[in-house]
């Protein structure tokens, strides 16, 4: 498959050799599931130009002398799921400066296996997936610009000092570790500034923790993974280790913890984030302190029975909070987080949350919040505003949380800051007049799947201080029509998508301003389109008509006609197909032909009717003047 550029895709189609009309200015090539037993050096030797080269799963057994002598040019070389038997001293010599090499499944069971001769500009290295049983790097191995090196589910069982000794002279360089079943390690035998390191699945966190003492890391992984046979317990002694680590951001997911107490935060304190997915806790304990510099704390998928049992004075720098996917019900109560004043992200999605007072109190305090993420719970009644102390919030996601307002006036209205407003599915109700007064700012609102009185969008003042809207979410609505003014208050709208709806005709009168608009009809009844409704359409408007029961008769040829002409507008051509005649049912609109003028035979018809109509007068004119004369 040769593609009119520089990037080029010959994947799967069973070839033997590299084809000869590719051409020498090839830059990037996937040759990914073919088959080429060995590299020789001529195998590439046309492509000087290469910079990119996939050849994952090609039964690639043998890797002769200088295979990439000829590609100067190269910086990624991709040897996924080759068994490599040889490797020559020299394969990988030729290319300049190659970054990135990538033996994912290629059945190495020694470093000692791979050549190290011009490999000085790597920064990427992975060997994922293979039989490493132990590190053993050799003095020559490429750490010079090294950043990346992935070990992940190999057989790595012990790691000693002279094993990872070389890479003393890395910095900020990402190790992974994960998935192998690591027993030991030597004490102090990683002593650098990593960027970030991963050790999931490793049972022995004192040991990872004894082996990285003293060292610097960014990010460090100690979680584990689903369907591990035996469960990996976090007791308050399991962490201390910490306490001779430089950390920032620390990764515990899945892990369980066994008498959690304040102690087991003791090593924690410079945290800036803290991730403790799925950890099987219901509640952090009470007398947290020294977490003051902790600004991210992600408490995903436990078991919280209230919004307080977080502890959340505790953590008084919290920038982001997450309780996303709480296992039970969650009370989210009054005042949990009043602590938090400079909290701008919360995200308590999927929680099983139902309040019949929300949510002043329970979020009272959070004057910084800019996001606030409440997708996805049971029911929220809304008294009055959603949320007193919310003046900054730039984003709210309310999609599929019913909503039940008993205000006559917005909830929203105080939210002048707010930019994004996600309502999908929220059952909300659409006949309140002031549902988004106060929301000046709004510049996408998702109204899709929720219902309009009598399914008629009418000319009223639900959009009238939406001044700055450019994005609006109609989709599903169960909408049959659309008022001829319905949008005419939008004057910054370019995207409206009213898919999935019953409209059955096809309008722009709502809109007052159509340059560079897109405009989504997709999956609707629309059968015809008058011409004139598509006139307005110009400049870089962009609109999809697709999987709607289009006739293709003389009826529609404005719309064939004005189609064929303007593709460069249309979305979604492929869909966008005849329902009508049957005999171009299923044809795409733009393929369709009709003669809907006065054809030869019409003309030739219609002569004759002329000339017989004349033929008939004359005689009759001639029958009368000889009766009249005879009289």
């Amino acid at each position: 498959q040769i593609t009119v550029n520089k990037s080029y895709s010959c994947e799967g189609l069973g070839l033997r050799e590299i084809p000869a009309k590719l051409p020498v200015t090839t830059e990037i090539l996937d040759f990914s599931f073919n088959m080429l037993p060995s590299l020789q050096n001529s195998t590439f030797s046309e492509l000087k130009s290469l910079l990119y080269l996939d050849l994952t799963r090609c039964q690639i057994n043998w890797v002769y002398d200088g295979a990439f002598h000829r590609n100067k040019q190269l910086k990624t070389i991709v040897l996924t799921g080759n068994l490599l038997l040889f490797l020559s001293d020299t394969a990988f010599t030729g290319p300049q400066s190659l970054k990135e090499l990538v033996l994912t499944q290629t059945g190495i069971t020694s470093i000692s296996f791979i050549p190290m001769t011009n490999l000085d500009s790597l920064d990427t290295l992975i060997l994922g997936s293979n039989h490493i049983s132990s590190l053993e790097l050799p003095p020559n191995f490429p750490t010079q610009n090294l950043k990346y090196l992935d070990f992940q589910m190999n057989n790595i069982r012990a790691i000693t000092a002279a094993d990872v000794h070389v890479l003393q002279k890395t910095s900020n360089i990402t190790l992974i570790f994960k998935g192998n079943d690591i027993l030991h390690i030597e004490p102090g035998a990683f002593q650098s500034h990593f960027y970030s390191l991963d050790f999931g699945g490793c049972a022995d966190i004192p040991g990872v923790l004894a082996g990285i003492q003293s060292s610097t890391v960014q990010t460090l992984w100690l979680g584990t993974f689903h369907n591990m046979q035996e469960k990996s317990y976090i007791s308050p002694d399991i962490l201390q280790g910490l306490c001779n680590i430089s950390v920032d951001n620390l990764y515990l997911q899945l892990r369980h913890f066994r008498n959690l107490n304040a102690a087991t935060f003791q090593c924690l304190t410079k945290l800036r984030k803290l991730d403790l997915t799925q950890t099987h806790i219901s509640a952090l304990p009470p007398g947290i302190s020294g977490m003051s510099s902790l600004t991210e704390l992600v408490l995903n998928a436990n078991s919280f029975e209230h919004l307080c049992n977080i502890s959340s004075a505790a953590f008084p720098s919290l920038t982001h909070l997450h309780i996303k996917g709480n296992l039970q019900a969650l009370q989210i109560g009054a005042g949990c987080l009043e602590k938090l004043a400079k909290l701008q992200h919360l995200d308590l999605s999927k929680s099983h949350i139902e309040s019949f007072d929300c949510c002043n109190k329970a979020l009272s305090g959070l004057s910084s919040l800019r996001y606030l993420n409440l997708s996805h719970n049971i029911k929220l009644h809304l008294q009055d505003l959603l949320i007193k102390d919310g003046a900054n919030l730039e984003l709210l996601d309310l999609a599929f949380t019913p909503l039940l307002i008993n205000t006559s006036q917005g909830p929203f209205r105080n939210l002048h800051l707010l930019q994004v407003l996600n309502l999908s599915s929220s059952h909300i109700n659409t006949s309140i007049q002031h549902l988004f007064q106060g929301l000046e700012k709004l510049m996408l609102l998702d109204l899709s799947q929720n219902n309009f009185e009598t399914g008629i969008l009418l000319k009223d003042k639900l959009f009238q201080q939406l001044s700055n809207l450019e994005v609006l979410i109609l989709s599903s609505c169960e909408l049959t029509a659309v008022g001829d003014r319905a949008f005419h208050s939008l004057k910054k709208l370019r995207h409206v998508d009213l898919s999935h709806n019953k409209l059955a005709a096809f309008s722009t009168d709502a809109f007052s301003n159509l340059k560079s608009t897109y405009l989504n009809f997709a999956h609707n009844k629309i059968r015809i389109v008058p011409r004139d409704k598509l006139v307005s359409l110009a400049g870089h408007c962009v609109i999809n008509l697709s999987y709607n029961p289009l006739e293709c008769t003389c009826s529609n040829i404005g719309l064939i006609t004005w189609y064929k002409q303007n593709l460069d507008k249309i979305e979604d051509s492929e869909g966008t197909r005849c329902s009508e005649p049957k005999s171009l049912a299923g044809a795409q609109l733009a393929t369709v032909s009709l003669s809907c003028g006065i054809n030869t035979a019409g003309i030739i018809a219609v002569v004759l009717a002329i000339l017989c109509c004349g033929a008939i007068f004359i005689w009759g004119a001639r029958y009368f003047k000889q009766n009249y004369q005879q009289i």
